[in-house]
This record gives structure tokens, C-alpha cells and sequence, in this order.
């Protein structure tokens, strides 16, 4: 949603929704912490306790969407796999609303509070710390596979992807250069993968599951974190996105993920065709994401080369590579 935008939420306006849905007093403490896409603190009660509030970027997701997330955490929880699941607040609620000024007839910003869980990057090296890896997304898919998430995206050529290229290509967003190129790749790719999609078991998946949103904490295993991105797909999903490269170059990784995932749940091994083909839906989906943030000061300071002439150079040829690679691997 391009209109949507973070400038009104002040720290001021953070600590006093917080403190009005936690029931608490806060001690002052306000630490941004790194998301492209959302606004996520850390702050901490006059108790001690600390806390992660998570804004969720306005018009982003719907207030069913969001507790579909909030229900796939908690049966993680109750699975005992390691994620840290939203608070319910006073009100018996893990999701809270903050309206505030900004704009014609203001904003509405919903929030959740979680536990503050800390780790530290898991540097994966040996066979055994991909089948920890692989372990970790297994019980994460049995808990997935308990109920479905209506209101969460379903991952696809034709309704996800195809809607994220008609989308740039609506807004103008792709350089006129560079538009035709564009449009006759997408539409190329995405026509020959999308019947590979037919017939597929979807569950509730992560949806973002790389190697950065998995910390390990010594003496505790591993935390799964940051299900913003969690829809409806193929569980493959989850596993490619922890590889250090193409699929083809990982044969020892890629074994030790499954080893360890097939302890938990089953998986369905000739869907490792859809890996590049996934790839090359992720690289569409990034540049969608990125154009609705365009309107944000804190994207535009970031990023200010977005969207320009060379931006799309590069961007163009990346999924000229990738739709090579897609189409070299689905002749094998």
C-alpha cells in the first residue's frame, strides 16, 4: 500500500500504546531494531521486564491475517518448538490498534508484544548443523500442518506472483526502458512453472525461512523468528531458503536438511523441482514489497537509488539469469 506510511509513529506514541495494551509502565527505554518492513522495538517495563513490540505496517495485512500469524505461533508454542509467541494483554488480546493523526483521516497501526528472546546468528558448517536446521523446519511444518490460515496468502505463480508483476507494471514502477523486458520475462516464466503448481499439498509455512531468522541460543537450541512473511505453500519452500546457494551446488546440505526434516514430517522429494523456479518468484515479490515502502522518509533515505534507471538494469537481468537458470532445470 504505497500511502501507508510510518512518519506518524513517534517513540512517544510507541510507549504510550504499549503501556495502555500491556497494562504496564514503562521505564523509557526505546530500541529500533532492524525491519524492512515493519517498525519493531525493544522496550522494558519499570519491572524489568523487556519486551518486543512489532508495528505492523499499516494497510499491510488484515486484522485476520495477523492472527492467523498469531495462531501459527501458538500452536508452535504449544508443540513446544522454540518461537516467541505474542502476549495476550489486559484484555485477554495479543493484537492491540493505536490510532494516531497523520494524513487526511489518520492511521491505524496494530501492534503485538512479545518476549524478548535473544540469540546469536547460527553459522551452519558441519552435517550436523544442517540436520538441526532441517530438524528445526520439520516440527515447524508438523505444527503448520494442524489447521489452515484462510486470510494468508497462498504461495503461486498465478494468484501470488502474476498479481505482484501486474502490480508494478499498474503503478508504473518498472522504467519504461526496461518495462518490456520485464513483462515478456515474467510472463514467459511464470507461464511455463505455474502447472508444476497443480495438485501441490500447501500448509501453513514460514514463508521467509533463511538462515537469518533462525538464532541459536547456547543451551536453549535454535529460535525460529519473524513469521511477518508466514502463507500457504509447499513446504520446500522453507528448505531452499536455508541454502548457501543454488540447489544443484548444496547436494550435501540439501540431504542433511531433508534427513533431518523427514524426522518430523514427511516431504515430498519431487518437489525440489520447484526450488528455482521458487527463487524466481522471490525475486518479483521483493521488488513489490520494496515499492509499497516507497513512500516511507526512512526507504526513501535508504534506498534513494530505488526505482531509477540502473536500479532496473540490474534488476532485469537478474531474472533474466534466473528464469535461464528455470528453464535449465526444468528440461533436466
Amino acid at each position: 500500500m504505497p500511502g501507508a506510511s510510518f512518519d506518524p509513529l513517534t517513540p512517544e506514541a510507541v510507549v504510550a500504546g504499549v503501556e495502555r495494551a500491556a497494562g504496564l509502565v514503562l521505564d523509557g527505554t526505546l530500541n529500533p531494531y532492524p525491519s524492512y518492513v515493519n517498525r519493531v522495538y525493544g522496550l522494558r517495563g519499570e519491572d524489568g521486564t523487556a519486551l518486543v513490540a512489532k508495528f505492523y505496517r499499516p494497510g499491510r495485512w488484515s486484522r485476520e491475517a495477523i492472527l492467523d500469524e498469531h495462531r501459527f505461533l501458538a500452536d508452535c508454542a504449544e508443540a513446544e518448538l522454540p518461537v516467541a509467541a505474542p502476549l495476550a494483554g489486559p484484555d485477554g488480546s495479543s493484537l492491540h490498534e493505536l490510532a494516531l493523526a497523520g494524513g487526511e483521516a489518520g492511521q491505524l497501526f496494530r501492534f503485538a508484544l512479545f518476549p524478548k528472546m535473544g540469540g546469536r546468528n547460527f553459522d551452519a558448517e558441519s552435517d550436523e548443523d544442517w540436520f538441526r536446521l532441517g530438524s528445526v523446519v520439520g516440527r515447524l511444518h508438523a505444527a503448520g500442518r494442524r489447521r489452515t490460515a484462510p486470510a494468508r496468502a497462498l504461495l503461486e505463480p498465478v494468484g501470488l506472483t502474476a498479481g505482484f508483476v501486474a502490480e508494478l507494471l499498474a503503478d508504473g514502477q518498472v522504467h519504461p526502458k526496461y518495462r518490456g523486458d520485464f513483462e515478456s520475462i515474467c510472463s514467459r516464466i511464470l507461464g511455463l512453472i505455474a502447472p508444476r503448481f497443480d495438485g501441490l499439498e500447501t500448509l501453513r509455512i514460514h514463508g521467509d525461512c533463511h538462515r537469518g531468522n533462525i538464532l541459536d541460543r547456547p543451551g536453549a537450541g535454535l529460535l525460529v523468528i519473524d513469521f511477518d512473511d508466514m502463507m500457504n505453500g509447499p513446504a520446500v519452500q522453507d528448505l531452499w531458503l536455508l541454502l548457501p546457494g543454488y540447489a544443484a551446488d548444496c547436494a550435501r546440505e540439501l540431504a542433511m536438511l531433508l534427513d533431518g526434516y523427514e524426522q518430523f514430517s514427511p516431504f515430498d522429494r519431487s518437489t525440489l523441482a520447484l526450488i528455482e523456479p521458487l527463487r524466481f518468484m522471490r525475486l518479483i515479490y521483493f521488488l513489490a514489497w520494496r515499492a509499497r515502502q516507497r513512500g516511507d522518509h526512512w526507504f526513501a533515505a535508504s534506498f534513494p537509488d530505488w526505482g531509477n534507471e540502473a536500479f532496473w538494469i540490474k534488476e532485469v537481468e537478474d531474472l533474466r539469469v534466473q528464469a535461464e537458470v528455470v528453464e535449465e532445470t526444468l528440461r533436466e
